[in-house]
């Protein structure tokens, strides 16, 4: 079995995590927990060895450095509110008269549906998939935004390629949102200015992506999860 680098085995890295984390210190990249992650994923066996000690793990320091914590059905009820605010939204594009209104809210469609959609979409490929979420948070950086917080045991049991297609699916769905809802352009009164905002609002999210979330955010984890799954093939694992 691999070991960590300092000369622990895993077995007992993870009891000494575990005892920190039960001790108040929640900080688990300092406690080496994520470099012990690193070392697990490169073997599924191993992975499913260590799943429910570095599910317990990484729940106990969550909940004890994140105190705004909501019931998943509880953020998924509210983002379909969001979506379906959207849909309405769409409605009145297409059957407003006035043409200001009209694009006004294809503006807001876009933006409640790029909103609305991230997290559910990354919910219902991790559901397909058997991972399972715990809480939804909200905050990040400016503007603040809902997260969904993922139960560590079920996303080791998943395989790396499972897992880069649960963070894929909330990038993209954020991402084709403002051009559904430019789709629906055509057939309303809405004018150009607000064609022109929503792709805009689509095209500066896709910069953003390139820029920042490649390195920070969902791709960076789709590419690091990509990684463990090339690592497992050339294992033949």
């Amino acid at each position: 079995m691999a070991e960590p680098s300092d000369g622990e085995s895993l077995e007992e890295a993870f009891a000494r995590v575990e005892a920190a984390v039960d001790a108040g210190n929640a900080d688990l990249s300092a406690l080496g927990f994520w470099r012990l992650l690193r070392t697990v994923k490169t073997d599924p066996a191993v992975a499913r060895r260590f799943a429910e000690q570095a599910g317990r793990i990484d729940r106990k320091a969550f909940e004890a450095g994140v105190r705004m914590r909501f019931p998943v059905w509880l953020g998924n009820g509210a983002l379909l509110t969001g979506t379906l605010f959207g849909a309405a939204a769409v409605v009145v594009a297409t059957r407003a008269s006035n043409a200001t209104l009209a694009g006004l809210a294809l503006i807001a469609a876009a933006v409640a549906w790029s909103v609305s959609l991230h997290c559910p979409a990354h919910w219902a490929v991790g559901k397909l998939v058997g991972i399972r979420f715990t809480a939804y948070t909200f905050g990040g950086p400016p503007p603040p935004r809902p997260g969904l917080k993922t139960d560590y045991e079920t996303y080791l049991l998943a395989s790396p390629g499972e897992r880069a297609w649960m963070h894929a699916s909330g990038a993209l769905a954020t991402k084709v949102a403002p051009f559904v809802a430019l789709a629906f352009w055509p057939g309303s009164d809405a004018p150009a200015w607000a064609a022109w905002t929503v792709l805009a609002i689509g095209v500066l999210q896709i910069v953003t992506d390139i820029l920042f979330s490649t390195k920070s955010s969902d791709w960076k984890k789709v590419r690091r999860e990509r990684a463990f799954a090339r690592v497992q093939s050339a294992r033949g694992v």
